[in-house]
């Protein structure tokens, strides 16, 4: 009958009702001493939990989503025998003290010799037990705890710490990083002088350290474990040399218990755009995974994580950057700049002050504009038209459309006059899609038209210009104004537009640059006519001239191309004809 050997949870520190969150191995694997079984996940960090037994996998007694503890049961082993060895003469009774007290020692010992595991009768196996116990009460590996502190950091004292890098549980390697601290020239990592697992951290960011200052404890092994398993090894050297006869046999063996790696979904060649995490969200990422990432400048709020619960893995990291820098810049996503603080001051120090609040509307532009503003790469052009037949007309046809109770304005007519220049040039009458690489043509014309209202600016959207009369136009215009200043306004009138207008004709000014209302690319600006003398190739005449202002996302425009429209655009002012053509 085959014995089996428990495999269970290790100490795990302060840890307890852990959750599992990947299991590395399945049944029918040949596993080795050391190698990881389960992936496990606390609040703070995540820890691979190694196998104090070599041999083949049986029996998986937890899954993905369990919650264990220090020695639970993880899974069943069979001890893998080597070659040359029959145990045919072994009796039941002696294998099962041997399997019990194997059992036992396990829990108790971390290293155990490989060099005795069965025999060919009964008193050379008990033998080999004797001496089997006996060398590993000697090897037996013992933990400490110690103080963490600071090294040796050169003149520097009273140093900033900008960034904790291990969490309480978490087990590192000798180099890994602990700390990050800032001077006031550079950054420097401090790493730990030995592997061990993190018992308590004292510091936290904003902390001011200098060379001895404790960081926090840890748990090491205590004595020259490393030591001994290379006596160890040297000892195993003669024997392994000698017998040549097991070497055919010792190869295949070793090749049959090769640990089988844990399969990871595969890495895309081009990463999806990762969601906006929710502010303090969990980044599962392992500590040596969140060095090399800070090593290479990454984020990994924006790494896409392949492993178990979106976890980051060195592949993801390494993926990411491969893409990025392959990624043409010109075009890439839209995003968001972290902005320093602006340091509180204190206003009536100077003199007395009244502090009145933002409007809700004006507290909403403020953010849009700001995200607008750094966000897109502004450009503006600024042309002027020619509109001295455009206003003539106008008034001639102002008292005609006051009988049908239509206040006719010049914005209508420059509406029309606008979705014909976008015809014209369409890539005006786009969107930069999320993913940086594409632009969204729309075919249908939906203006938008700022209102300045005394709860602040307001933009309402006149839908399917091109399909509407400038009769229907001026009248929809003077509904939307109308309840943008009575805030009847839905917002559903406030959405939808392809492009829009800023208007600041009736106060004044000669040109400016308005701010781009994302998602459109184009806002087009108006400022207040005027006339001019302008040169007809004989001499100066007056001719009324409209400043307008392009300002365009240049990420989707390129100049010339602003430039052709904004004269297409004054041409069809100077001769609306054109409109019907």
């Amino acid at each position: 009958m085959t014995n089996l050997v428990e495999v269970k949870v290790p100490d795990i520190g302060d840890s307890s009702d852990v959750d599992v969150i990947e299991i590395l191995v399945s049944e029918g694997d040949t596993i080795a001493q050391d190698d990881s079984l389960i992936t496990l996940e606390t609040d703070k960090a995540t820890m691979d939990v190694p196998s104090s037994e070599a041999g083949v996998v049986k029996e998986i007694k937890v899954k993905v989503g369990d919650k264990v503890s220090q020695g639970d049961l993880i899974l069943m082993v069979e001890p893998v025998e080597k070659s040359g060895d029959s145990g045919g003469a072994s009796s039941e009774g002696s294998k099962q003290e041997e399997t019990e007290s194997k059992a036992s020692d396990s829990e108790k010992i971390e290293s155990k010799s490989e060099s005795t595991e069965a025999s060919d009768s009964a008193d050379s196996e008990k033998s080999q037990s004797s001496s089997k116990s006996s060398s590993g009460s000697n090897s037996e590996t013992k933990s400490e705890v110690i103080e963490i502190t600071v090294p040796d950091i050169g003149d520097a004292s009273d140093v900033d710490v900008i960034e904790i890098c291990v969490s309480s549980g978490d087990s590192i390697e000798k180099n890994d990083s602990l700390i990050v601290l800032e001077t006031d020239k550079a950054t420097m990592e401090v790493p730990a002088e030995q592997a061990g697992d993190i018992i308590e951290i004292t510091l936290k960011v904003g902390d001011k350290v200098s060379k001895g200052s404790v960081i926090g404890k840890m748990k090491v092994s205590s004595g020259s474990s490393s030591s001994a398993s290379d006596s160890s090894s040297s000892k195993n050297e003669p024997d392994q040399k000698g017998s040549a006869n097991e070497s055919s046999s010792s190869s295949a063996s070793s090749s049959d218990s090769q640990p089988s790696e844990p399969k990871r979904a595969p890495v895309p060649d081009y990463p999806q755009q990762v969601k906006k995490r929710s502010e303090g969200g969990v980044i599962h990422a392992s500590p040596a995974v969140r060095r090399f990432a800070r090593e290479l400048g990454v984020d990994l709020s924006q790494v896409s994580g392949t492993g178990t619960k979106n976890r980051i893995v060195k592949e993801d990291v390494q993926k990411h950057v491969k893409y990025e820098l392959s990624r043409p810049k010109a075009t890439a996503a839209t995003g968001s700049f972290a902005m320093p603080e602006m340091p509180e001051i204190d206003f009536s120090k100077w003199g007395d002050i009244e502090t009145q609040p933002l409007s809700r509307i004006q507290k909403i532009s403020s953010v849009n504009l700001h995200r607008n503003w750094i966000t897109i790469p502004h450009v503006t052009q600024h042309e002027e038209a020619d509109i001295t037949e455009l206003e003539a007309f106008r008034k001639q046809m102002k008292d005609e459309a006051a009988k049908d109770g239509v206040r006719l304005t010049p914005l209508a007519f420059i509406m029309k006059a606008l979705v014909h220049t976008l015809k014209a040039f369409p890539r005006f009458n786009s969107s930069l899609a999320n993913d940086g690489e594409n632009i969204v043509l729309k075919k249908y014309f939906h203006i938008g038209v700022a209102a300045d209202t005394p709860e602040g600016l307001v933009v309402p959207v006149v839908r399917d210009v091109d399909q509407k009369s400038v009769y229907e136009i001026a009248n929809e215009l003077a509904e939307l104004s109308a309840k943008a200043r009575d805030k009847k306004l839905g917002a559903d009138a406030m959405q939808g537009s392809t492009i829009t207008i800023s208007s600041l004709g009736g106060i004044g000014g000669t040109s400016f640059t308005p701010i781009v209302a994302w998602p459109n690319v184009a806002i087009l600006g108006l400022s207040k006519n005027q006339m001019k003398p302008v040169w007809n190739g004989k001499e100066f005449e007056p001719r009324l001239m409209l400043p307008m202002s392009l300002s365009y996302d240049h990420r989707v425009i390129d100049g010339a191309d602003a430039a052709r429209f904004s004269v297409h655009l004054s041409q069809t002012l100077a001769d609306i004809r054109r409109v019907l053509l």
